[in-house]
């Protein structure tokens, strides 16, 4: 495109000023503040029967109705047989909805806020080792930016595991279940088959020894690949790069089970009865796409302040089409798991869907579709937006806007039912969160140089040109 050829990176370092700490550390406060005001309006509703209407109070007793499977229990204990024919091949009694109280919905946002933020770093750590396995070479200026968003990797792991071993009896309805007499016992009335065929992996040995374990792995990965980065800027050479290459090829692989497991575990356990064998593949692809675009929220921050200069248009335009491509991803995989269940029309997989269509959920599911793919799809389709700052910040906040959403229809209905909303506690929890994780991830990219001085291809990112 005619732009002079650039011979060497000048090194540029950020500088975490003590007026953006202030604002993270406000928006922390800020947002404790109204999340603790939230949780006590929950708490005062919830608890004053005289601020509930008669339909109100029936849905503390079926608020999670949708976790009970194709085979409702009838008046006298007897179980209705399966739509056609069973895959568990056993007949299912129903399960017992769990108490929904004032801390069930304080429980349910801090998980939604938890696993929301987390998934930034994860997507940050997998886009790290997929540039190094790919011998990708246009991102390589981004790359300090990656590593600072993944660096709450470490803190984001700590509050979601605390929060699921926190909200376990609370918010899993299996945990519950496996606690309760009925389990291993096929005589006992309250005997789940369903439950049982998926006790392998719902255990709490899952919770408190697997989770932890592949949190650990990643972290110690990120350190490796981190410290890579560190010294390649002093010592120079391959070393570094092949050695980094090589844990990023153990990263990806790892990564492809574990994650699966992890989204199992941690959202897809609070609709026990139901399955997806997609479930992992939409959850990644919401990480990635917030991923990228929390990515490019922190590019146009350090530019709006005058750093990364020689982070060109083309950079830019690239990182917008990995927006634009992974919406449509995104869609894809939505579609693709709703025609499935759809089409198959099985009451143990269709039951997930219902409890996101009632009249009270139906709203967010569209504005969902709307948020998540159809905003970022137009707004992101002609090529020159991609290169305005303004339309990018606008549709990297649209797709946050939208995947929050897309995380609240995962949590909330298996969780709280028709109590969940949108008020005060859910604000000021998400507002709290996004104070820690700019704390975090600004302070960690002030840490060292905004560009990686020794990589072999930082030469190719810093001319990279995607052409007229």
């Amino acid at each position: 495109m005619g732009h002079h050829i650039i011979k060497e990176v000048t090194q540029e370092s950020f500088e975490f000023t003590g007026r953006a700490k202030m604002v993270a550390i406000l928006l922390f406060v800020v947002g404790a503040i109204l999340a603790g005001v939230g949780a006590m309006q929950v708490k005062s509703h919830m608890e004053n029967p005289h601020q509930e209407t008669a339909a109100e109070a029936d849905h503390v007793k079926g608020a999670t109705d949708h976790h009970l499977t194709l085979a409702q229990a009838e008046s006298h204990g007897e179980a209705t047989e399966t739509h056609g024919s069973d895959s568990h091949g056993e007949e299912v009694h129903a399960a017992e909805g769990h108490h929904v109280s004032w801390m069930s919905r304080v429980w349910a946002n801090l998980l939604l806020n938890s696993y929301y933020f987390w998934m930034f770093a994860v997507a940050a750590m997998f886009f790290i080792a997929v540039n190094y396995v790919a011998n990708a070479g246009w991102a390589v200026m981004l790359k300090r930016i990656m590593e600072a968003q993944s660096s709450y990797l470490l803190v984001g792991s700590i509050i979601l595991f605390a929060v699921v071993i926190g909200a376990k009896d609370t918010l899993y309805h299996w945990v519950q279940y496996f606690s309760s007499n009925a389990a291993g016992d096929p005589n006992n009335g309250g005997y789940d088959a369903i439950l049982e065929s998926k006790s392998w992996l719902l255990n709490n040995g899952s919770l408190f020894f697997f989770i932890p374990f592949v949190l650990i792995v990643w972290y110690l990965i990120r350190l490796k690949l981190r410290s890579n980065s560190i010294k390649e800027d002093s010592e120079g050479g391959m070393e570094m790069f092949r050695n980094s290459t090589r844990w990023s090829a153990f990263y990806i692989f790892f990564f492809a089970f574990s994650f699966s497991a992890l989204s199992w575990l941690i959202i897809m356990s609070i609709d026990a009865h139901w399955y997806s064998t997609m479930f992992s593949v939409y959850n990644f692809a919401v990480s990635f796409v917030t991923g990228l675009s929390v990515m490019m929220l922190i590019l146009l921050y350090l530019k709006s302040k005058g750093y990364m200069e020689m982070a060109s248009d083309e950079m830019v335009h690239d990182l917008g089409k990995f927006m634009f491509a992974f919406s449509i991803f995104w869609g894809y995989i939505f579609l693709s798991q709703w025609l499935l269940i759809w089409f198959t029309n099985l009451p143990e997989e269709t039951v997930y869907f219902n409890a996101r269509l009632t009249e009270y959920y139906k709203p967010m599911f569209r504005l969902n579709i709307i948020l998540s793919f159809l905003a970022p799809f137009l707004i992101l389709m002609m090529r020159n937006v991609k290169r305005s700052p303004k339309v990018l910040l606008l549709a990297a906040s649209v797709i946050l806007i939208g995947h929050w959403v897309d995380i609240f229809l995962m949590v909330m209905p298996g969780t709280v039912g028709d109590h969940a909303g949108i008020g005060l506690l859910e604000i000021g929890t998400t507002v709290a969160f996004s104070g820690i994780f700019i704390y975090v991830v600004l302070n960690s990219l002030s840490k060292a140089n905004l560009y990686t001085k020794n990589h072999p291809y930082i030469l190719e990112s810093a001319n990279h040109d995607v052409g007229p």
